[in-house]
């Protein structure tokens, strides 16, 4: 195993635990306030409105810090030459070789991500909807970083900076 791609992989990894334990902050700090309604989304104190600010922030990082480090860094390391194929061909290599349990589930997890591109400043049950929507992909976003822990050594996963 290449020292470069080891370390990449590494760093990848750290900086999805980072943006794990920003967004797991920022969802304590809203326990109670969930699921949201649009009415409450207007009438949430300047706190609140930083939490959830602060879980959209991570929960989209952590979203493009997987798909355009972690997964890569992956495919690197075992040696797949998948580095100029389309991102779908990324996905679904990694469904084949058990770290993905579907090219599909990370799509739609993309597509919620995507979704706090667009503001609906009429529409709060829009926006309480996507980050009711959001919050819930959470375990499912876990989950992919677990079987990922799971299928790559520890070692792979804890090198030093």
């Amino acid at each position: 195993m290449n020292g470069a791609e080891q370390h990449r992989l590494a760093d990848a990894w750290r900086q999805c635990q980072r943006h794990v334990h920003h967004m797991k902050h920022a969802l304590a700090s809203m326990e109670g306030k969930l699921p949201l309604t649009g009415q409450q989304l207007g009438s949430l104190d300047d706190e609140a409105i930083q939490d959830l600010d602060q879980f959209v922030l991570r929960f989209g990082r952590l979203q493009d810090s997987i798909g355009s480090r972690l997964l890569p860094a992956i495919l690197a390391v075992l040696q797949e030459p998948y580095e100029d194929r389309p991102m779908i061909d990324k996905l679904n290599r990694l469904e084949k070789l058990g770290f993905l349990e579907s090219s599909e589930q990370w799509q739609q997890l993309r597509a919620i991500r995507n979704g706090f591109s667009h503001d609906y400043p009429d529409d709060p049950d829009k926006n309480a909807a996507l980050l009711n929507l959001a919050i819930q992909s959470v375990d499912d976003i876990m989950a992919i970083l677990k079987r990922i822990e799971e299928r790559l050594s520890p070692a792979a996963l804890e090198q030093e900076e």
